[in-house]
């Protein structure tokens, strides 16, 4: 069993995270603290809640020291990206004290629908994009919890350059690995992972599992339970 790694390299220059490779089996739930109400819809803790805020805090270093001179907008990613974009808020914020370098941000929302149960739709909802118009001349970071073709992020990209920001940088806490990838990476990745369906942490399978703390794989029987 291949234990996660960094992996610094990607197809825009910028830093995978931490790769959990493919045969990654988790961690068994009885090692862990989860709502009684999802007991038996769950596989296993995929990412614990500590591992992801640590790596949070990274991202957050990260992005001050490439952004610490400029004030931005921070455009959240809703649903799925609540958590982690206000977990990253604060954690940029934390540095910002006491620190000669902080980042002056403004924080607005947007949200993207494209999920019908575990699978992906081609039909992709902008909410939200009406209110964009702000974002002219601004510096902007997207903080997105899932990448995963790439394909909702360029539309996403493009949808966004339209309105004539500064700059553009995205945040994605999980990239997936895809076969039919577009290349389109966050320019902060927090984990790379296999092409597994995963709740938790704000993230959803039809609504539910969004009051996990930890990123879990969802079973079979979790999916058949809550499908739509």
């Amino acid at each position: 069993m291949a234990e996660p790694t960094e992996n610094k390299q990607t197809t825009t220059g910028g830093n995978r995270g931490v790769v959990i490779p493919d045969d990654w089996p988790g961690y068994r739930l009885e090692l862990f603290a989860y709502p009684a109400h999802y007991s038996g819809d769950l596989e296993c803790v995929y990412i614990p809640h500590g591992v992801i805020m640590d790596r949070t805090e990274r991202l957050a270093r990260n992005i001050v020291d490439d952004l610490g001179d400029h004030d931005i907008v921070v455009l959240c990613v809703l649903k799925g990206g609540y958590q982690f974009c206000s977990d990253l808020v604060e954690a940029i914020k934390a540095l910002g004290c006491g620190s000669s370098r902080s980042l002056l941000m403004r924080v607005d929302f947007i949200r993207l629908k494209s999920y019908m149960n575990d699978q992906s739709t081609q039909d992709l909802q902008i909410v939200g994009a009406e209110s964009l118009s702000m974002l002219s001349g601004k510096n902007v970071l997207i903080v997105e919890a899932v990448v995963n073709t790439g394909k909702t992020m360029k539309a996403l990209l493009a949808h966004v350059e339209s309105f004539g920001p500064k700059m553009i940088r995205v945040a994605g806490l999980l990239v997936k690995r895809s076969p039919n990838d577009s290349g389109c990476l966050p320019d902060y990745v927090g984990f790379e992972i296999p092409n597994r369906f995963v709740v938790g942490y704000a993230l959803d399978y039809n609504e539910y599992f969004r009051d996990l703390s930890h990123i879990c794989v969802i079973s079979e029987s979790g999916k058949q339970k809550y499908k739509v």
